[in-house]
């Protein structure tokens, strides 16, 4: 793809040419959207949908409308999925990976990507390269699919003993340390003509927008990249921060929502996000990226989706 032809010389200076229109101002900003704002692609998680099998939820999801899957390996006939660890893909066969990528594509159903989050900032380096190696594996399913772009946060620790001074995933050592894993995951993805992309989140490693920036640019590959959350971004960045500093590198986006000064995710429409201004954003930064309504299951799905599309409607999104 076009991507992979990217050098790192030019990311760096994309992404410091979008955080300097951010610093010049709401006017430049404004400059900078004046096009025509095309409607993101709605995808939905598979992740709240542990009781339904994978062409269950396919032809349900179909029936509402929703043409684009993010793939959690949740569901009754593929109870893989693992946040922060590594589960056995032993029995996970490349016919079996087959199967459940047709079950979607049958109902008209694209999988844009596949959920791993794996724990990339564990101290002990045969965890790291375990959780590399259940990476890489994971990559294989997907290749199996015909799925190539993938999903992780950094992952969290917390040392044994007395709370450190600095919190373990801000300290110096940690960021050399996880430049290095993440060069590694890129070399991975490389040979997989795969991507990942790296979810920020308050409470971790990437905790702002700014500084997941400088983690992508200081991997230097075009095959590590990001998802945007705003949710997981809301107590520390504005919107218009987010896609300033992100923008350049941006390939999905999680439609969810929080509530200011709490830590649970909602979904969209139950928290603090102006969905609106998300939207609009969304559409004239990024309309190449999915919106995927994540933190939703069979009860909320709709509602969210509802939400979102009226979001669209407010912000002139068509």
């Amino acid at each position: 793809m076009a991507r992979d032809r990217i050098t790192r010389r030019s990311m760096l200076q994309t992404g410091a040419a979008v955080a300097a229109m951010a610093a010049r101002g709401p006017a430049t900003l404004a400059a900078a959207e004046a096009q025509p704002a095309h409607a993101p692609t709605i995808g939905v998680a598979t992740l709240g949908f542990g009781q339904h099998t994978n062409a269950a939820l396919a032809k349900e999801l179909a029936g509402t409308g929703i043409r684009t899957v993010q793939l959690f390996l949740s569901q009754t006939d593929s109870r893989y999925w693992k946040y922060n660890g590594r589960s056995d893909l032993s029995d996970l066969t490349a016919d079996r990976a087959k199967a459940i990528a047709a079950a979607y594509r049958d109902a008209g159903v694209a999988i844009h990507s596949i959920g791993v989050y794996t724990n990339l900032i564990h101290p002990d380096e045969a965890e790291r390269k375990a959780n590399l190696a259940y990476f890489d594996a994971m990559m294989a399913v997907g290749d199996a699919m015909g799925v190539r772009t993938f999903i992780t946060e950094s992952g969290h620790y917390e040392p044994p003993g007395p709370v450190p001074r600095m919190a373990y995933h801000f300290q110096e050592k940690v960021w050399r340390q996880m430049v290095a894993t993440g060069k590694e995951l890129a070399r991975l993805a490389e040979r997989r003509q795969a991507t990942v992309l790296l979810e920020p989140f308050f409470g971790s490693f990437l905790a702002s927008a700014k500084r997941t920036r400088l983690f992508i640019e200081e991997i230097g590959s075009p095959h590590v990249r990001a998802l945007l959350d705003p949710a997981n971004l809301l107590e520390l960045n504005d919107l218009e921060e987010m896609f300033a500093q992100l923008t350049p590198y941006i390939d999905c986006l999680h439609a969810k929502d929080r509530k200011l000064h709490v830590e649970r995710g909602v979904a969209a429409g139950q928290g603090d996000i102006d969905y609106p201004t998300f939207v609009r954003l969304a559409a004239t930064r990024t309309p190449r990226a999915p919106l995927i309504l994540e933190y939703v299951g069979p009860k909320d799905y709709k509602q969210a989706l509802a939400h979102l599309k009226a979001a669209m409607k407010t912000a002139g999104v068509a």
